[in-house]
C-alpha cells in the first residue's frame, strides 16, 4: 500500500498541466517579410494587367493568361501564409504522466489496415504489429487489431507466427529497451554483437526471427497455406474455396485473448489482445475502402476492448519510439485541456529517405513549420495514419464541457463471454448490413465517399468543437515506406490531390462547411492542400507560355534597367531565399531543397494536372471515385538506383510523356535562343526584353537535368522508354508551331 505522503504527491502531479504549447521565434519579422512580399504581388499584378497589350496587338492572349496565371500564384501564396502566420508547438511532459498509477490510463485500441497482400506483403504487416504489440504500455489496457481488407489467409497465417515470436520479442524488447520495436527494423542497424554483454540473447532472438520471416515467405511465395499447417488455428476454417478478396463472410478472429491468465510470454508477463478482422465483402454492397473498414474496427473493438483512445496506423508504419502512447497521453489526460482534444496527429516519416531526399518525401518544411502552424488555430489535418483518437470524438459525439467534469477516460468492458462468443458477436459488426439505416460514414465513424477520407472525417470533428492538435517529438514516433519509384511517387499524389479537390467542391468545403466553426486562418490552411490540384494550371501555364514566348520573341517581364522589374525580382528571389533558408533551419541539405523544386515542378504539371480532370470529370458524373494502393515493395535494382538517387522512370506512363515534353519544350526554346544569338546576334535592347525568360527557361532546363539524362543517355531499366521519348520529341516540336496571339 502506498504511504499518504506518496498519494498526495500523485494528487499535486495529476493536477499539473501534462503538455505546454511553445509558439515559434521570429513572428514579427517573418509577419513584415511576408507584407513586404505581398506588396511586391501587389505591385507585379499592377504591372501585368497594364501592360496588357491593346486588342489586336501581338501577345495579348498569352499576356492575359499571365495576369490570370499571376493572380492564382498570388491568392495560393496567401493560403500559404495562413500556416506560417501562427506557428505553434506542443510539447507532452510525460515525465509527470509517469507519476501517475497505471490504473489510471485509459485503454488503447491500436488499428493497423491492410488491403493487399500481393502489395503489402504479409512479413511486413507484421513488422508493424509487433512493434507495437511490444510498446511501454500495460498489456492488459492494449489491444491491437489487424484489418484484412484482402481477406488473405496468407495474412492471417503471418499474423499467427507473429503472436508466437511476440512471445519472446516482447520481453527482449522490455528488457534491453529496444528501440525501434520493429524487429526487421532493429536487425538491420548495424550493431557490434561482440561488444554486447548480451549477445547470445541478441543472435537468439535474431536466429528466431529470421526463421519466422522464412516460414512466412515461404507460405506466400506458394500462394496458400499447405493443409498440415491449417490444423494450427481454427480460424483457417473461415477460408474455403468459395472465399475471394470481394467476397467473403465477416472473419474476427480473436488470435490472443488478453483476458487470458494463461496467455503470458516466456518472462510469465501478460500478452496484449490481439485480433484479426477481415469484414465482409460482398459485390453488390459498397465497401467503401479504408473508411469502411476504420468504421468496422471501431464497431468490432467496441465489443472486444472498447479502449477509450485508438490509434491507427498504415501496415507499413511501424512503432519508432517505445513510449509513444504514454507522450500522446499527456495532451487527452491534462487536466485542463484534455478534454477538448479529440486527436493528436504525427507527422508521416519515413525509414527509406535517401540523403537527399530524391522524391521529396520527407518534407521537412511540411512536417515541421505548415501543420505546426495549421495547429495554431486548434486544428490539426487528420492525415489517416500516425493518429491517437478519442474514441467519443471518432463515433461522432459533439464537444461539450460535460467531457471537463467526466475526466476519466476508462471504457473497456469487464466482459466474462468466452472468446468464441465475442468472435460471434463481433462478426454481426462487421458485416455488410450493419450500417444499413445508420450514420455511419455520415455522422459516425471516418466520412465515406471521398478518396481522402482523413482529411474530411478530421475537419467534420473540429467542426463540432473538437480541438486536435500535432505533435512532432524530437524522437520519430512511427515510420514508413517511402515510395522508391518515380511513377509510385506520382500516381500517390495524384489520388491525394483529386481526393482534397473533390472535398473543396463538395460541401464539406472548408470556407462554406467550417465557417463560424472553425477559425478563417485554419479554413485556408485546409484549403493550401484541398487546392493542389486547381494549382497545376497556372504552373503549367507558366511551364508552356515561358518557352513559346521566348521563342516567339514576346516579352512577358519588364526590362531589366525598368524600375518594374524590381518586384518581380524581389518576390522571386526573396521567396527562394526564403525557401531555402527554411530547408535547412529544417535540416534538410540544398540539394534536398533543390529536389524539392524539381518535385513540386513535376507534381503540379503531372499528378496535380491530372487530378484536376479526373475530379472535373468526375464531378460532370463522367466517372466514379477509385482508390489505388501503392506498392510497398520494389525489385532489387529498383532499390539500387533509390539508394544511389537515381530517378528511376522506366514506366510509359502519360505522366512522364507529359513530364518529358514540357522538358524538352523548354530545351528546344533556350537552344533556338542561343542559336539565334550566336548566328545572327540580337541587340541590347532585345536581350534586355527577353532575358528575364531566358533566366527562367534556363532554370526549367537545369531543373530537368535528369530527365534529359533518362532520356538521351541513361541505358538501365529506370530510363525513359524509347516510345514516350518519341512522343515526346514529336508533341515538343508541334507545340513549337502554335502561333501566339
Amino acid at each position: 500500500m502506498e504511504t499518504q505522503e506518496v498519494a498526495e504527491e500523485r494528487e499535486q502531479a495529476a493536477n499539473l498541466p501534462l503538455f505546454e504549447t511553445k509558439e515559434a521565434k521570429g513572428k514579427l519579422a517573418f509577419r513584415l517579410f511576408s507584407s513586404s512580399i505581398f506588396i511586391g504581388i501587389c505591385l507585379v499584378w499592377v504591372y501585368t494587367l497594364t501592360n496588357i497589350p491593346k486588342t489586336g496587338d501581338r501577345g495579348r492572349w498569352v499576356w492575359i493568361g499571365m495576369f490570370m496565371a499571376e493572380l492564382g500564384f498570388g491568392f495560393y501564396w496567401i493560403l500559404t501564409q495562413a500556416i506560417r502566420w501562427n506557428v505553434v508547438r506542443y510539447h507532452p511532459l510525460k515525465h509527470r504522466l509517469s507519476q501517475s498509477s497505471d490504473d489510471k490510463l485509459p485503454g488503447v485500441d491500436v488499428f493497423v489496415c491492410t488491403a493487399d497482400p500481393r502489395l503489402e506483403p504479409p512479413a511486413l504487416v507484421i513488422n508493424t504489429m509487433l512493434s507495437v504489440l511490444s510498446l511501454n504500455y500495460p498489456t492488459d489496457k492494449l489491444s491491437v487489431y489487424l484489418s484484412d481488407d484482402g481477406g488473405s489467409e496468407l495474412t492471417f497465417y503471418a499474423l499467427l507466427e507473429a503472436s508466437r515470436f511476440s512471445k519472446l520479442w516482447i520481453p527482449f524488447c522490455k528488457k534491453f529497451n529496444v528501440e525501434p520495436r520493429s524487429p526487421e527494423a532493429y536487425f538491420s542497424q548495424n550493431f557490434d554483437v561482440e561488444d554486447s554483454a548480451n549477445a547470445e540473447q541478441w543472435l537468439f532472438i535474431k536466429k528466431q526471427y529470421e526463421d519466422m520471416k522464412k516460414r512466412i515467405e515461404s507460405v506466400y511465395n506458394k500462394g496458400s497455406v499447405p493443409e498440415e499447417l491449417k490444423y494450427q488455428h481454427k480460424g483457417f476454417l473461415e477460408w474455403s474455396s468459395n472465399v475471394t478478396k470481394q467476397n467473403h463472410q465477416p472473419i474476427v478472429q480473436i488470435v490472443i485473448d488478453g483476458r487470458d491468465t494463461n496467455a503470458v510470454d516466456n518472462d510469465r508477463c501478460r500478452l496484449p489482445t490481439l485480433v484479426y478482422m477481415a469484414r465482409e465483402k460482398r459485390p453488390d454492397w459498397p465497401h467503401h475502402y479504408k473508411a469502411g473498414a476504420m468504421n468496422a474496427l471501431i464497431r468490432v473493438s467496441s465489443e472486444i476492448s472498447n479502449g477509450a483512445i485508438i490509434l491507427n496506423l498504415d501496415c507499413d508504419m511501424y512503432a519508432n519510439s517505445a513510449d509513444s502512447i504514454k507522450e500522446d497521453l499527456c495532451f487527452f489526460m491534462d487536466e485542463k485541456r484534455g478534454h477538448q482534444i479529440a486527436y493528436v496527429q504525427h507527422p508521416q516519416e519515413f525509414n527509406n529517405i535517401t540523403k537527399n531526399d530524391l522524391y521529396a518525401n520527407a518534407s521537412p518544411a511540411a512536417n515541421k513549420v505548415e501543420l505546426p502552424g495549421v495547429g495554431g488555430f486548434g486544428t490539426a489535418l487528420y492525415c489517416g495514419t500516425g493518429c491517437f483518437h478519442r474514441r467519443a470524438s471518432l463515433c461522432g459525439s459533439k464537444y461539450s464541457e460535460e467531457y471537463k467534469e467526466s475526466r476519466s477516460l476508462e471504457t473497456r468492458k469487464n466482459d466474462r463471454r468466452t472468446v468464441i462468443e465475442l468472435e460471434e458477436a463481433s462478426k454481426v459488426l462487421a458485416s455488410c448490413g450493419c450500417e444499413k439505416g445508420t450514420q455511419w460514414g455520415a455522422q459516425m465513424g471516418l466520412i465515406y465517399g471521398c478518396p481522402v477520407e482523413d482529411i474530411v472525417t478530421g475537419l467534420t470533428i473540429q467542426c463540432r468543437g473538437w480541438k486536435s492538435v500535432y505533435h512532432n517529438p524530437d524522437t520519430t514516433a512511427f515510420l514508413g515506406v517511402a515510395p522508391p519509384t518515380l511513377d509510385i511517387a506520382l500516381v500517390q499524389f495524384t489520388g491525394w490531390s483529386d481526393g482534397m479537390f473533390q472535398i473543396f467542391l463538395s460541401k464539406y468545403c472548408p470556407f462554406i462547411y467550417g465557417h463560424n466553426k472553425i477559425k478563417l486562418g485554419a479554413q485556408m490552411g485546409y484549403c493550401v492542400y484541398l487546392l493542389w490540384a486547381p494549382s497545376s494550371l497556372p504552373h503549367l501555364y507558366y511551364t508552356l507560355s515561358l518557352p513559346l514566348s521566348l521563342l516567339h520573341g514576346i516579352p512577358l517581364f519588364p526590362e531589366v534597367s525598368s524600375i518594374w522589374f524590381i518586384p518581380f525580382a524581389y518576390v522571386f528571389l526573396s521567396r527562394s531565399v526564403y525557401s531555402i533558408a527554411e530547408a535547412l533551419i529544417c535540416r534538410s541539405t540544398f540539394k534536398a531543397w533543390w529536389n524539392l523544386q524539381r518535385m513540386w515542378l513535376i507534381r503540379r504539371t503531372t499528378s496535380f494536372f491530372f487530378a484536376f480532370i479526373d475530379c472535373i470529370v468526375r464531378q460532370l458524373g463522367l466517372s466514379q471515385t477509385t482508390f489505388t494502393i501503392t506498392a510497398k515493395v520494389v525489385t532489387e535494382d529498383v532499390s539500387k538506383r533509390y539508394q544511389q538517387e537515381i530517378m528511376d522512370f522506366g514506366s510509359t506512363s502519360i505522366m512522364f510523356t507529359v513530364m518529358s515534353t514540357l522538358a524538352m519544350l523548354n530545351l528546344f526554346s533556350l537552344l533556338v535562343w542561343v542559336l539565334k544569338m550566336v548566328l545572327w546576334g540580337l541587340d541590347y535592347k532585345a536581350m534586355e526584353m527577353l532575358m528575364s525568360q531566358v533566366l527562367l527557361c534556363g532554370l526549367m532546363v537545369a531543373m530537368n537535368a535528369p530527365v534529359y539524362e533518362a532520356l538521351f543517355f541513361r541505358k538501365d531499366k529506370g530510363s525513359i522508354p524509347a516510345s514516350v521519348m518519341f512522343k515526346s520529341m514529336v508533341l515538343a516540336s508541334l507545340v513549337c508551331l502554335v502561333p501566339l496571339k
